[in-house]
């Protein structure tokens, strides 16, 4: 017996073409359109490697259908994903997941909804030029391997690209 129409089985789901469309003017989000979701870039993805709920491909499905609270909500997957670009090199439509991800994090933070240890990163680039805090121990191995110094960064124009006043 096939299923019918008002079948409880069958989902219905209403693409959000305004979270697609919003989705569409950040930087490289028009990306998610090209997708056919072959599933090639969930192959030798570490995040997924690492963690059963991260799955590139599924993140692609939600932006596609316009699932904007799921993957702009405070606990949503796109923050476990490791910016390897390893999705983007094995994507047959150059569709460049990682592209996308980064550009649901644009939005999510925009939002609101990153999690605090995104503003814990951004305060310190705001404070030292990185994103981790340098050592005695760091500097120490650097002068046993015969590095220089890490030397300092100019904050007051990083503060001036991130637009702090």
């Amino acid at each position: 017996m096939s299923p019918t129409k008002n079948d409880p089985a069958i989902e219905k789901f209403d693409i959000q073409f305004s979270f697609r469309e919003k989705l569409n003017s950040v930087a490289e989000g028009f990306r998610h359109n090209y997708c056919y979701q072959c599933g090639a870039c969930v192959a030798d993805c570490p995040a997924n490697n690492y963690d059963e709920h991260f799955n590139p491909r599924l993140i692609m499905l939600k932006a596609i259908l316009g699932f904007e609270e799921e993957l702009l909500g405070a606990d949503s997957e796109i923050w476990n994903c490791t910016n390897c670009y390893t999705c983007s090199e094995r994507c047959p439509q150059d569709v460049r997941p990682i592209d996308v991800i980064i550009a649901l994090k644009n939005l999510s933070v925009l939002q609101g909804n990153a999690p605090p240890i995104v503003g814990n990163i951004y305060n310190s680039v705001l404070q030292t030029g990185t994103t981790t805090k340098s050592s005695s121990l760091v500097d120490r191995r650097r002068k046993e391997l015969g590095l220089s110094p890490l030397g300092s960064y100019p904050i007051d124009e990083i503060q001036k690209i991130l637009k702090v006043d």
